[in-house]
């Protein structure tokens, strides 16, 4: 008997059953195997990165590798290119972007520097893109010019939507050019120029288009004659006097303004000379003189 109680007990212990048991888990062992692995390697690269001058060391590292990366000739922009402008826009524009060539493509923020190219007055839109052969391409659409507007600053170019595309210094550079005046002007560009189509067969006469009160348009012509027309349907009151000139050759006679206000009652206004001319017509038809 006291030999029997002597042999060791074949069963597990409690705690290495335990054991066992866990590493029987799939999850247990998936953590053993890449979790602690994992948390060795992070808090050693913790205690490591803790120290300024490690840290110092691995983002020069870093940045001599980009550098020399970025460096590398196929990387490099040699020159500029811009089309679709004309000579004096591309050189405003090689101003507004004074690059040191050769650079890095990859200090060319192209974006940026398209919203700065079309922040100048002439250009309506670009594109900017590193084409081959290292060349910044530049592709300007230019804004045209469509009439002469004067205001308090002189006389400036708009373009069909009623946008500044640049001073103009003298009427005579543009003849072809219709002119509008007044204020709130410039935003009525399309309804100016419908006028000016209207108004072909008094082209050689036309001297501009006044808009008057930001409300309706007066059309200048030679010798001071004015068309006063309403503030609606002003293209079809325009070609109504254009028919009553041609009828009687009405615009011909001593007249300061024709005024169509009032569609429906249509007022001509004469020259003082031509007042005092039928005044006198009329002295003479009575009997007076």
């Amino acid at each position: 008997m006291s030999q029997m109680s002597l042999r060791p007990d074949p069963a597990p212990s409690r705690l290495k059953y335990r054991m066992e048991r866990l590493m029987l888990t799939p999850l247990f062992r998936l953590l053993l195997r890449f979790g602690l692995p994992c948390l060795l390697t992070f808090s050693i690269a913790t205690w490591w990165l803790s120290y300024d001058d490690n840290r110092m060391k691995i983002i020069d590292t870093y940045a001599d590798l980009r550098s020399q990366v970025e460096s590398r000739p196929e990387f490099m922009v040699n020159m500029m290119a811009v089309d679709g402008a004309s000579d004096l826009v591309a050189e405003g524009i090689r101003q507004i972007l004074p690059l040191d060539f050769p650079i890095s493509s990859f200090d060319l923020d192209l974006e940026a520097m398209r919203e700065t190219v079309v922040s100048l007055d002439p250009v309506k839109s670009a594109r900017l893109y590193v084409r081959q052969g290292n060349v910044l391409q530049v592709e300007v659409v230019e804004r045209l010019p469509v009439v002469l507007w004067r205001n308090e600053q002189g006389l400036q170019l708009l373009d069909d939507e009623g946008v500044l595309v640049g001073p103009a210094f003298l009427r005579s550079d543009w003849p072809e050019l219709p002119l509008i005046v007044g204020d709130g002007a410039n935003g009525l560009v399309t309804e100016a120029l419908e006028l000016v189509a209207a108004a072909e067969p008094l082209a050689a006469r036309l001297r501009g288009m006044v808009r008057m009160g930001e409300r309706r348009w007066d059309v200048v012509l030679d010798r001071d004659q004015r068309i006063l027309l309403p503030e609606t349907e002003a293209v079809r009151a325009l070609e109504r006097v254009i028919a009553m000139d041609h009828a009687v050759n009405m615009l011909e006679r001593d007249l300061v303004a024709v005024d169509l206000r009032l569609p429906n009652r249509p007022t001509l206004r004469m020259t003082d000379g031509a007042v005092q001319e039928l005044i006198r017509i009329r002295a003479i038809e009575a009997g007076e003189q």
